[in-house]
């Protein structure tokens, strides 16, 4: 058997708003007994999610499939007002589980276009946290998501301009946008680029320090995942192979030929679970050298809201 050194990246895996989603989930089959509904995947991962589903949990993407007056959960990504009217015309009691970082985006758009100010999203069309940030405000708001755009933007009144990020993007690449934004624009307001969700930075932090030591890495989460799918991204463009999985067993051995420093590492909707067992894979086909790199100890945790605090 080949040997392979294996370094697990620190921080990894679940973010305290992911976690913080999950609970709410699970105490509120607990306290209010299923059928639980969902609007939209509480978080975008198919194991999570698959095992909410098992305890009780309905997962929809609209409103309109719920039953009237059933309990209703909107999701981590955060939804429009529209989404909220719509529920109050259903009579649906709802507990919100969108990401407290993800509340503040909302918060900073809201203000800045109570100052008229026209709204400019960095993020990915159709996403849903943007679909919702983008359904906070009254007007339309313009999405972009590279630099290139910047150019051809038009727009009422750059003097009266202000940005918010999705919290799950690139924090190196929407530099780049805010850089563009901000040399088009030199009046434009918005926050500093440390403003993308902590946990979002902490695990590109991390892969950078892996892509350092290894020669391939694996990146644990779903397709769908924005920030699993920046981690793939970021190893990619450090130089080294890199590739995103579901589980263990959507790993190729072939990957690993001349391969001896392997990263692995997940995204913040990813469950220790999935880690653990790609561990196991890895063990069964190498003999491995496991260690974890030095990185930050999160110790963040959100609150739940008050329909389920003890």
């Amino acid at each position: 058997m080949n040997e392979l050194n294996v370094i697990l990246a620190q921080p990894r895996g679940f973010c305290a708003g992911v976690e913080r989603a999950i609970e709410i989930v699970e105490r509120a089959i607990e306290k209010f007994g299923p059928p639980i509904y969902v609007r939209h995947e509480i978080v975008h991962n198919k194991y999570v999610v698959n095992n909410l589903r098992k305890k009780g949990a309905i997962f929809v993407e609209e409103i309109d499939a719920i039953p009237e007056g059933s309990r209703t959960i909107f999701s981590a990504h955060g939804v429009s007002d529209q989404v909220e009217e719509n529920a109050a015309k259903r009579n649906l009691p709802v507990i919100d589980a969108t990401c407290p970082l993800v509340t503040k985006v909302h918060l900073q758009a809201k203000k800045q276009e109570e100052h008229d100010h026209q709204i400019i999203i960095i993020g990915h069309k159709g996403h849903p946290e943007v679909e919702g940030t983008s359904g906070k405000i009254k007007q339309e708001a313009i999405i972009i998501s590279e630099p290139d755009e910047v150019m051809h933007l038009n727009v009422k009144n750059p003097d009266k301009l202000s940005y918010v990020t999705q919290t799950t993007l690139s924090v190196d690449e929407t530099k780049k946008v805010i850089d563009a934004l901000k040399n088009k624009f030199p009046n434009i307001n918005g926050p500093d680029v440390k403003d993308i969700c902590y946990a979002t930075q902490n695990r590109q932090n991390a892969v950078k320090q892996l892509a350092k030591q290894v020669d391939l890495i694996i990146v644990i989460g779903a397709k769908n995942s924005s920030n699993s799918n920046r981690l793939r991204d970021l190893g990619e463009e450090l130089g080294v192979e890199s590739y995103l999985v579901d589980d263990y067993q959507s790993i190729n051995l072939d990957w690993f030929k001349n391969k001896v420093n392997v990263g692995v590492t997940a995204g913040a909707s990813a469950p220790e679970i999935l880690i653990d067992q790609v561990i196991e894979f890895l063990e069964k086909n190498f003999i491995i050298h496991l260690k974890s790199s030095n990185g930050i100890i999160e110790n963040i945790k959100f609150k739940l809201p008050k329909e389920l605090r003890d």
